[in-house]
């Protein structure tokens, strides 16, 4: 995967859009309108903050459903990502939670979108959903059929999920990679905002080869400068929300802070940046 080529970046960092909950979710809010003017605001702060590209998820949808999302779920995205391209020229992403690939490969082919994130590729992992399996043969064959050069960025070993049997990181990257044909890999911590220890880090970045290696969770101002000093981007959502907290809109002041930290390498005490609020 040429991350130059798609992300126009040698090291891009790849600000998340949460969605305000979708049609057919628990806690839909009956406006869709509210779920595009908040997309749009913070499509606009993290383009405007410098970050190299935008993923949008379905994060507020929880509880998710383990595979297909509900057809109203993907028309609300296609929505949304349509009206975000008409705003900002960064390449954007898609995530459908908890992992359908398909959904967000068609979202993606449909508006035109460069990425799309799997939470899990190939193995069996033990969620909160139940268990989910990997469909990288179906998603592959899937992506040929709708002609689509959507790359593809997978968790290896995902976040808020255990794998079934002996977890290996080397051979996870590797079967991600080598067997689910993955164009970009994902590593995280164990849950939303914690990140992934540099040795395992440097494990996965050395079991991958070529392929790049994304930070998938807990890139802050303190870190950042040192997790890219081995993975070749971060994807970044709670630590650009105002007061670090991640029910809380982007904040475009703590965007490009955290864009200057990451390009200069300057120190956390260096830099003006307000002490996160835990979540109540």
């Amino acid at each position: 995967m040429d991350l130059d080529r798609v992300f126009k970046h040698p090291k891009p960092i790849v600000g998340v859009v949460h969605l305000l909950p979708l049609p057919s979710s628990a806690r839909w809010g009956l406006s869709l309108k509210a779920v595009i003017e908040r997309a749009e605001q913070e499509a606009v702060a993290l383009a405007a903050g410098g970050v190299n590209a935008i993923l949008v998820e379905n994060f507020f949808d929880a509880p998710f459903p383990k595979d297909a999302v509900d057809p109203a779920v993907v028309s609300a995205m296609t929505l949304v990502v349509h009206h975000l391209q008409n705003l900002v020229t960064l390449p954007i992403g898609v995530n459908v939670l908890r992992n359908d690939a398909h959904s967000a490969t068609a979202i993606a082919a449909c508006t035109g979108a460069h990425f799309i994130r799997v939470n899990v590729l190939s193995g069996v992992m033990a969620t909160d959903q139940g268990l989910i399996e990997g469909q990288a043969h179906q998603l592959l064959r899937y992506r040929r059929e709708l002609g689509s050069d959507v790359k593809i960025l997978a968790d290896v070993l995902v976040k808020h999920a255990r794998p079934i049997g002996s977890p290996n990181l080397t051979v996870a990257v590797q079967d991600t990679i080598e067997r689910g044909l993955a164009d970009g890999a994902i590593l995280s911590g164990w849950a939303t905002g914690s990140p992934p220890n540099i040795e395992d880090l440097e494990l996965a970045k050395a079991a991958a080869g070529d392929t790049p290696i994304f930070v998938g969770s807990g890139a802050n101002y303190d870190n950042v400068a040192q997790l890219l000093e081995v993975a070749d981007g971060v994807i970044v959502a709670s630590s650009l929300k105002r007061r670090g907290r991640r029910d809380l809109p982007i904040d475009p002041n703590r965007v490009s802070q955290f864009v200057e930290v990451a390009r200069r390498g300057r120190p956390a005490s260096a830099m003006v940046v307000p002490t996160p609020t835990p979540m109540s």
